[in-house]
């Protein structure tokens, strides 16, 4: 048998697990279930999905490959991610049970009124579709090289069946579905990073004891960086950011804040909230090593190029987990946790996204009955897979930036203007013109990158992660000019 044909057995059985948990989730469910997951999930479950969530085939694919450049310093915003995740926790899961929300960005139109609403949902929506199609891109571009184009397979067909299979396992279930595909997901992922770790430190002839002596001694495993304020690496851009990313990203997402929002209660859902978050420093720890196995094996069989400058880094797992030395049974356990990331991660973003355009946009939920609300929710979905399916494309034209880079970059542009909306509204009682929060919220992201570009310029100096706090800045500074004569508590 060729590999193609193992990776497609591989795809196919998953995906058929993926059905049958779809349906086995899913029996005597309404529209309210698949919006809201019903309120019934356990913590601990949500806990174990959360691990996986925000895991995507990017995360999968780029961060092992991202130590060849700057070596540990994402676990620097990995930490951040954890202060992060205790604001979320004891800060917005409080606010969000509270206000019985649905969708988050309904706190937006309480506090504020339907134009931010609306505008929190449309930035949440470009964020969303962009940032997903951007994370799915990376596995059919890597699903590409090692099955399609040995098929004759074209990347737009790989595109269309891939993103019809994820429109169908997730159009009945909803949430319900994200939150046991994400289980499922995150013991996939955990498996097969660790036995992908043991082939490759057999491969490379290292005991447990030898492999972790020659990870620590390897110049990929540095942490910690805080020599150079002005390079993207420093520890204080990258840990204040990861603490604002996942605000910005968990907390702001409904993507996230999906599966905890589906607790019984706001003290479940905290539980779910921290314990994923320790969890996942081990996790990322773990592709990390991974990382730098993956270099030593690579160096040793002579994979790099002579001038790396040309080498793309996101090639790095797929490329060393198929050659010869490495026996097949890995290479499977790498295809499953590459598409339980990539097709759980992309599901779970049809599914917000058809929760935040029904419910936000269109309101249909307060205009609706149970069955125009069913067939709307549905329309919606099909909607958002097309849509997915086209920017995919687009991106695989277009794109010359490493994957992860590309989303960080996006989130701090999109996620900026959300950020500020809600702070603003948890920190002032202070009303704003309703009409003028769309333009505010579209000049900061323009004049975050006009800033970006001169501090570039004239100082030679790299913003990073911290382009998210300046976004959200100028968008709170713009909410204060365009405040209302009196104040109004809510």
């Amino acid at each position: 048998m060729t590999t193609p044909w193992i990776i497609i057995a591989t795809i196919v059985g998953y995906f058929i697990l993926l059905f049958l948990i779809s349906w086995f989730a899913t029996r005597k469910s309404d529209s309210n279930d698949a919006l809201t997951g019903g309120n019934k999930a356990p913590w601990f479950i949500v806990a174990i999905a959360m691990i996986g969530a925000p895991i995507s085939g990017v995360t999968f694919i780029s961060v092992p490959g991202m130590v060849l450049a700057k070596g540990y310093s994402y676990l620097q915003m990995v930490l951040g991610f954890l202060v992060g995740y205790f604001v979320i926790a004891y800060v917005l899961i409080p606010l969000f049970y509270k206000r019985h929300l649905v969708s988050i960005y309904g706190y937006l139109e309480e506090r504020f009124g339907s134009d931010t609403h609306k505008t929190g949902a449309w930035f949440f929506f470009i964020s969303k579709m962009l940032g997903a199609a951007v994370r799915f891109y990376v596995v059919c571009i890597t699903l590409q090289l090692l099955v399609f184009d040995a098929l004759g397979i074209p990347f737009v067909l790989n595109v269309i069946v891939t993103t019809a299979l994820i429109f169908l396992y997730t159009l009945q279930g909803g949430v319900k579905t994200v939150i046991w595909t994400d289980t499922l997901k995150s013991f996939c992922l955990i498996a097969s990073v660790v036995l992908c770790i043991y082939f490759i430190a057999k491969g490379l002839g290292y005991d447990f004891g030898e492999m972790c002596k020659a990870v620590a001694s390897d110049d990929s495993s540095r942490i910690f960086f805080f020599d150079n304020p002005k390079e993207g690496t420093y520890f204080w851009k990258q840990f204040i950011g990861g603490i604002f990313m996942a605000i910005a990203m968990t907390g702001l997402d409904q993507d996230m804040m999906q599966r905890t929002l589906a607790s019984p209660n706001a003290k479940e859902s905290q539980k779910g909230m921290i314990v994923s978050g320790i969890t996942q420093i081990f996790v990322i720890g773990l592709f990390l090593i991974l990382g730098t196995l993956l270099s030593m094996y690579a160096t040793q069989i002579g994979l790099f190029p002579a001038d790396m400058s040309s080498y793309k880094s996101d090639e790095l797992f797929g490329s060393v987990i198929w050659s010869d030395g490495i026996p097949v049974i890995a290479g499977i356990f790498f295809i499953i946790g590459l598409i339980a990331a990539a097709y759980s991660a992309a599901g779970s973003a049809l599914t917000s996204l058809t929760t935040s355009f029904t419910v936000d946009i269109l309101g249909a939920d307060k205009k609706q009955d149970e069955k125009k609300l069913s067939s709307t929710r549905k329309l919606v979905h099909v909607a958002m897979a097309v849509g997915m399916g086209i920017v995919i494309i687009v991106f695989y034209f277009l794109s010359n930036s490493d994957a992860i880079s590309a989303v960080y970059s996006i989130a701090s542009y999109t996620y900026g203007p959300i950020l500020g909306l809600f702070a603003f509204g948890m920190m002032c009682k202070t009303s704003v013109k309703d009409k003028m929060v769309p333009i505010v919220c579209i000049a900061a992201p323009v004049l975050s990158w006009i800033i970006q570009w001169w501090l570039k310029q004239q100082f030679d100096y790299t913003i990073g992660f911290e382009l998210l706090l300046l976004n959200a800045a100028l968008t709170m500074l713009g909410l204060l000019i365009f405040k209302k004569s009196t104040p109004e508590e809510k």
